[in-house]
């Protein structure tokens, strides 16, 4: 496993790191497979991980203090979120800071995950959802100064609402923000326009999310794949996106190289990139798990193949179906 620095924090972050809202809210997840899965990404070198409290209203946070606990001689960096105080994914223009994370719910959720946690502080504390209107309300600032000042956070985060990245700029220029998370990958390469500059200029960390475009990019969906009802890919891959996803999926086959996943593809596009300070793909599975950190080996894509790349890009703006 390779590492990078988490912006300035200044963490050794992973390269590849653990995204952990499939443990708990989709379908099929089993919390002894989830466990046995977390401890063998730790074994190969995986010290990221990001979770919220909206992964199963804490459940996907237990898990993780769970395993974090059993370590106690390795440094891993705990990542999690406060959810909007309307619970309402995404936000939406309009939306106000009284309507997502007014300071008590601020302290309240803080205090929520550290208990769910069962650490005595969070790495990275993130807002799950945001809208650069709130830039400059010193209440939110304040409210996470002093969860910082008690020793309770160690840094503050944002997870940027799908397609939005420019939706952050001013955010992140009053400095405030120590680490950004975005859906950047083969399809949604957005972020390249002005986030992943500004933060380079800004040393802010980059936290690179959906790398597999919900399961597109790993090239095993079909316009058939359906899921449960209470899962929530059920309600985002209608068949209008569907059917898109697939279409765009089968465009990418013919560069993927011999002996590669379109996985592998997807994750090592990704790390050709050095703003990008860890990426958090869902494991669930011990196969993935391996498979995923697998790709940080050093081993770059060949330039000409990135240039090709350049050209999938697939520019999306929100719907009533994105979340």
């Amino acid at each position: 496993m390779y590492y990078r620095h988490l912006g300035r924090t200044d963490w050794p972050v992973s390269e590849i790191g653990y995204g952990m809202w499939g443990l708990a809210g989709w379908s099929g997840s089993d919390d002894d497979e989830s466990l046995t899965s977390l401890r063998r990404s730790i074994e190969l070198g995986c010290t990221f991980f990001d979770t919220a409290w909206g992964y199963g209203k804490g459940h996907s946070e237990s898990i993780l203090g769970q395993v974090v606990r059993e370590y106690p001689h390795k440094k891993l960096f705990v990542a999690t979120k406060i959810p909007p105080k309307n619970f309402r994914w995404p936000s939406q223009r309009g939306f106000t800071l009284d309507d997502c994370f007014p300071p008590e719910h601020i302290r309240e959720y803080a205090e929520k995950s550290l208990e769910n946690l069962g650490l005595p502080q969070i790495d990275l504390l993130q807002f799950h959802v945001w809208e650069d209107d709130w830039a400059a309300d010193e209440r939110w600032q304040r409210a996470m100064g002093d969860l910082k000042d008690q020793g309770l956070i160690r840094a503050v985060g944002i997870s940027v609402n799908r397609w939005e990245p420019d939706n952050v700029v001013k955010t992140l220029e009053t400095g405030r923000i120590d680490a950004v998370q975005v859906i950047y990958n083969i399809f949604d390469q957005a972020p390249r326009d002005t986030l992943l500059p500004l933060c380079e200029e800004l040393n802010i960390g980059v936290i690179a999310r959906v790398p597999f475009d919900e399961g597109t990019l790993t090239g095993t969906l079909t316009k058939e794949t359906t899921w449960p009802s209470t899962d929530w890919r059920s309600t985002y891959f209608v068949p209008e996106n569907l059917n898109a996803s697939v279409d765009h999926a089968e465009a990418l086959r013919p560069l993927i190289p011999d002996g590669m996943t379109m996985a592998e593809l997807a994750l090592r596009w990704i790390l050709a990139d050095s703003r990008v300070s860890t990426i958090i793909p869902g494991m669930r599975k011990l196969k993935n798990v391996e498979a995923n950190t697998a790709v940080s080996d050093g081993k770059a894509l060949p330039i000409p193949l990135l240039q090709q790349l350049k050209n999938h890009r697939w520019d999306r703006t929100p719907t009533s179906w994105s979340q």
